[in-house]
């Protein structure tokens, strides 16, 4: 606790690599809170400086935490091909309005080896006509993989943009069994 008993943001981070690269795993004591792909010096860099910035606490690298110790094993069950779902504690505290309930429609309604289109998304929590609002919730969201936004494409078959680049996307979706996986 901090001097006026209030307890104190407490955020844990490790890298774990996986098929799409290094993958940096945040935590929080309501959950996980972000997830970074190309987790490399630089790019993890940048990532703990916003994480602190938004949370006002720096992040610890702790990758033996109780905090992240599930959410390590489903990141990795998930990869190796042995779990479709996660189910961990999130901490939203980094997604506002609109955002959060777009993407907690989409970690709840499009299931492993599905996937969505922007303008049926949006047309989901109610914005007709919001596909471009529902992209920009994608681009924005903190926590990619456990929050599948690499599940959402363009409505005319295209695979639409991703913040982890469009070759993580056709990985994921590769290893959903949604594409062929890459022949190289």
């Amino acid at each position: 606790m901090d001097s006026h008993g209030q307890y104190e943001q407490r955020v844990v981070w490790t890298v774990v690599g996986t098929g799409i690269g290094p993958l940096l795993l945040a935590a929080t004591r309501d959950g996980l809170v972000n997830v970074v792909f190309h987790a490399t010096d630089a790019a993890r860099d940048r990532a703990l400086e916003r994480l602190a910035a938004r949370l006002g606490t720096e992040p610890v690298e702790e990758p033996g935490s109780p905090l992240l110790a599930e959410a390590i094993r489903q990141v990795e069950a998930y990869f190796a091909g042995l779990r479709r779902d996660f189910e961990l504690p999130l901490d939203w505290s980094l997604i506002p309005g609109f955002n959060r309930q777009v993407l907690r429609e989409l970690a709840s309604g499009v299931p492993y080896g599905e996937v969505v289109g922007y303008g049926d998304l949006a047309g989901r929590v109610g914005r007709p006509g919001g596909a471009q609002a529902v992209g920009m919730a994608m681009g924005a969201n903190p926590l990619p993989v456990v929050v599948p936004c690499h599940r959402v494409v363009e409505s005319d078959g295209g695979i639409g943009g991703f913040g982890g680049g469009v070759d993580t996307k056709r990985r994921l979706l590769a290893l959903e069994g949604v594409l062929p996986e890459p022949l190289f």
